[in-house]
C-alpha cells in the first residue's frame, strides 16, 4: 500500500518556480491524504494575491507529481486562500489547462515558456553557488574557466548545479565546460568575473523572495518560521 512518505518525496520536486525551492520545504502543503489508490493535497501560498501563472503551475505539478506514484490512480490538488482558486482547482483537476481556465490571459507567456525562464534563473543561481563554494576552497576564475565538470569535487551544490542543467537540456558529461551561459556557450576566461557577478544579483534575488515569502506564510497562518532551506 501507497504510504504518505513516497507521496511526500514525491512532491518534494515540485518546486515553486519563483524561489526554487520545494513546496514541501516552503511549507505549502497544509493537508495530505492518502487512501487506497487515491490521494488528495491541500496548498496554500504567502498571499492572496501570488500570480495565477505560478500559482497554476504548483498545483498541476502537485497533480503530476501524485499521479507519478506508484499505486496512486487518482488525485487531486486543491488551492485555498487565493483569489484565483476556483479557476486553478477547476482548470488543473478537470484538465482545462491554464488557457481555458484564464482566457484572458493567454497574451502573457504560456506556462512551458514561463517554466523555462525561471529554470535559467535556477540555473544560474545554481551555478554561483557551485562557484562562490569552489572559490573558497581557493580555486581562482581562471581555474573555472578552464574546469570541466569531471573536475568538480563531489558535492550537494554540484549535484544541484548538474539537475538544473539537465533540465534546460545542457550537457552534463564529465568533459563538458563548467561555465556555462543558459544557452550553453562556455563562458571566456576573461568574463568569468563579470558572469559571477551578475549571477550573484539573481541568486540573492531568488533567496530574498524566498526569505520575504517564508515571514508572509508564516504571519498568514500561524506557522513556524523556517530557516532558508538549500534543497
Amino acid at each position: 500500500m501507497t504510504g504518505r512518505a513516497e507521496v511526500l518525496d514525491a512532491l518534494s520536486g515540485v518546486r515553486d518556480p519563483e524561489l526554487d525551492e520545494p513546496i514541501t520545504d516552503l511549507d505549502f502543503i497544509s493537508e495530505l491524504e492518502v487512501e487506497g489508490g487515491s490521494a488528495f493535497v491541500r496548498l496554500r501560498l504567502p498571499t492572496y494575491f501570488c500570480a495565477p501563472n505560478f500559482a497554476y503551475l504548483m498545483v498541476a505539478d502537485a497533480k503530476e507529481a501524485l499521479l507519478s506514484v506508484p499505486g496512486i490512480e487518482s488525485a487531486s490538488v486543491v488551492l485555498d486562500d487565493h483569489y484565483a482558486s476556483g479557476e486553478i482547482n477547476v482548470g488543473v483537476n478537470e484538465g482545462l489547462g491554464f488557457d481555458n481556465a484564464f482566457p484572458e490571459e493567454t497574451e502573457s507567456p504560456d506556462l512551458e515558456e514561463l517554466r523555462t525562464v525561471f529554470r535559467r534563473k535556477s540555473f544560474v543561481a545554481r551555478q554561483e553557488q557551485l562557484c562562490r563554494e569552489l572559490l573558497a576552497q581557493d580555486y581562482t576564475p581562471e581555474d573555472l574557466a578552464r574546469m570541466s565538470l569531471g573536475d568538480v569535487p563531489t558535492s550537494d551544490l554540484r549535484r544541484k548545479y548538474l539537475e538544473r542543467r539537465s533540465e534546460l537540456g545542457l550537457e552534463v558529461s564529465g568533459t563538458a565546460p563548467l561555465l556555462v551561459d543558459p544557452d550553453g556557450r562556455r563562458v571566456p576566461e576573461e568574463a568569468v568575473v563579470q558572469h559571477l557577478r551578475f549571477a550573484r544579483t539573481v541568486r540573492v534575488s531568488i533567496e530574498g523572495n524566498a526569505e520575504l515569502c517564508r515571514g508572509l506564510l508564516a504571519t498568514r497562518y500561524g506557522v513556524p518560521f523556517r530557516e532558508e532551506s538549500t534543497a
